[in-house]
C-alpha cells in the first residue's frame, strides 16, 4: 500500500509553487516579459565570477575522484574550515571545523537541526508569519508545530503571545531572521529579550531549549539595518545557512548547520548530523560545491539589485494607501491586502497580470507577499499596473 500522508499532501501543494506555474503558462500567451510574477523567491543576479573561476580550476586541476567522489561523512574538510573562520571573522565566533555540517541548503541543515534536538512528540515554535515550507520540516520529524501569531504592527516577536505559549513541551524555537516572506530583520534588542527568555525556561524545565537560526537571507541587508547574529546571544543556537541566495546558487542545494562551540554538545550535535544523513538519504552535498564555495566563502553576489527593487515598490504601495512595514533586507516586501480576503485580492490582482501571493499559508491572512528578485525594469514597468490595479477595483480605499 502507498503512504497516505503523502498522498494527502498532493492536495496541500504549495500557493507559491501554484502560482509561479500560473505565471509560467500565462508568459506562453502574452509573453513572460508582460507576466509581472512577484511568487517565486529565485535570485535574479548571476553568481559572482569568481564562483564560476573556481569551479573552472578545480576542473583543471583537481583529479576525477577530488571533484566527483563522495565527501566525508560530516562534509568537506576546506569548506567547513572556510565557513568556520569566516563566521568567526565576521561575528566574533570560536567555531572550529568540527562545530560545521554540511547540507544541501538551509532546507537540509533545517531537517537535520530539528531531528539533532526533538522527537516525535515534542513542540517546535515559530513566528508567524513564516515560511510555509517549516509545516512539513517539522511534523515529518514527528515533533508538531506551535504557531505564534504574528506581530503585525512591526513584525518582530510577539512575546506576549510566546510567553503564553511557551511550555515543557517545546525543545525547539525556529526563527527565520532576515525573515521570509516580511523582509523584516529581528532587532538586537528582540533577539536579547528571545535569548534571556530561552535562558529562563531552559533553567525552569531542566533541559536546553534549542533555538534554530534559518538564516539563508543573511547578506541581503538593506542600508543603515542592523543584523544581529543570534548565536552570539545564546549559546544553544543552531545556525542554518544557504549559499543560494547570497552567492545565487539555489540550484547547487549547498548549505550548512552551524552549531554553536559555547554549547558543550556542538560536535556531538555534528557527529549525530552524519547518522541522521544516514536515516534520511542526505549523504554529503556535491562535493566539488563545497570545494568552489569555500574559495568564494565571503564573496556574494551584486545583492544591490534587491534594494532598488524594494524602495521601488515601497514607495509606490505607499502612495497608493497600503499599510506596509518596509523591509530591512531579503526579496520581500509584505504589505496588507485592500480587503479583509487577501485570496480574492491576489485573484483580482491576475487579471492585471499581477502574480501576488496571499499570505493565508504563511499563517497571517490579509496580508499578500511580493518577491522582488526580478529585473528593476520589470518592477518598474509593473507600477502602472499595479497602480490600474487599485483604482479599478478599490476605488474607494
Amino acid at each position: 500500500m502507498i503512504n497516505e500522508n503523502y498522498k494527502a499532501m498532493l492536495g496541500k501543494k504549495s500557493v507559491i509553487r501554484q502560482l509561479s506555474e500560473f505565471a509560467t503558462e500565462r508568459g506562453k500567451e502574452i509573453g513572460y516579459d508582460n507576466v509581472f510574477d512577484f511568487s517565486l523567491g529565485n535570485p535574479s543576479v548571476a553568481a559572482p565570477e569568481e564562483f564560476n573561476n573556481a569551479m573552472k580550476a578545480l576542473m583543471d586541476e583537481k583529479t576525477a575522484m577530488e571533484l566527483h567522489g563522495y565527501s566525508p561523512t560530516l562534509g568537506n574538510p576546506e569548506f567547513k574550515k572556510a565557513v568556520a573562520d569566516s563566521l568567526n571573522r565576521r561575528f566574533g565566533m570560536t567555531y572550529k571545523p568540527s562545530d560545521i555540517f554540511p547540507t544541501s541548503g538551509a532546507a537540509g541543515a533545517i531537517a537535520h537541526a530539528l531531528r539533532a534536538v526533538t522527537v516525535p512528540g515534542d513542540e517546535v515554535m515559530v513566528f508567524a508569519p513564516f515560511f510555509p515550507e517549516y509545516i512539513p520540516y517539522v511534523t515529518g520529524t514527528g515533533a508538531k508545530i506551535t504557531v505564534v501569531p504574528a506581530d503585525t504592527k512591526a513584525f518582530q516577536i510577539n512575546f506576549e503571545k510566546f510567553d503564553k505559549l511557551l511550555n515543557p513541551n517545546v525543545k525547539a524555537v525556529l526563527i527565520n531572521t532576515p525573515n521570509n516572506p516580511t523582509g523584516v530583520v529581528y532587532s538586537e534588542e528582540t533577539i536579547k529579550k528571545l535569548a534571556a527568555k530561552l535562558e529562563e525556561k531552559s533553567a525552569e524545565y531542566g533541559f536546553n531549549i534549542y533555538l534554530i537560526s534559518d538564516e539563508p537571507y543573511r547578506e541581503i541587508i538593506f542600508d543603515g539595518v542592523d543584523n544581529p547574529y543570534p548565536a552570539k546571544y545564546y549559546k544553544y543556537t543552531l545556525t542554518c545557512y544557504s549559499f543560494s541566495k547570497s552567492l545565487s546558487l539555489p540550484g547547487e542545494r549547498i548549505g550548512y548547520v552551524a552549531c554553536n562551540p559555547a554549547d558543550p554538545d556542538s560536535e556531538t550535535i555534528v557527529a549525530m548530523c552524519g547518522q541522521i544523513s544516514r536515516g534520511t538519504g542526505h549523504n554529503c552535498p556535491a562535493s566539488i560545491i563545497q570545494q568552489a564555495c569555500a574559495q568564494v566563502i565571503d564573496m556574494t553576489s551584486d545583492l544591490s539589485v534587491y534594494e532598488k527593487n524594494m524602495n521601488l515598490l515601497y514607495d509606490e504601495l505607499v502612495k497608493l494607501g497600503f499599510e506596509v512595514v518596509k523591509p530591512g533586507g531579503t526579496f520581500y516586501i509584505f504589505p496588507k491586502a485592500l480587503e479583509d480576503d487577501a485570496v480574492a485580492f491576489s485573484q483580482k490582482a491576475l487579471k492585471y497580470d499581477l502574480v501576488l501571493v496571499p499570505a493565508d499559508s504563511f499563517d497571517c491572512p490579509g496580508y499578500f507577499r511580493m518577491a522582488y528578485c526580478i529585473e528593476t525594469e520589470k518592477v518598474e514597468r509593473s507600477l502602472a499596473n499595479l497602480r490600474k490595479f487599485v483604482e479599478t477595483e478599490y476605488p474607494n480605499r
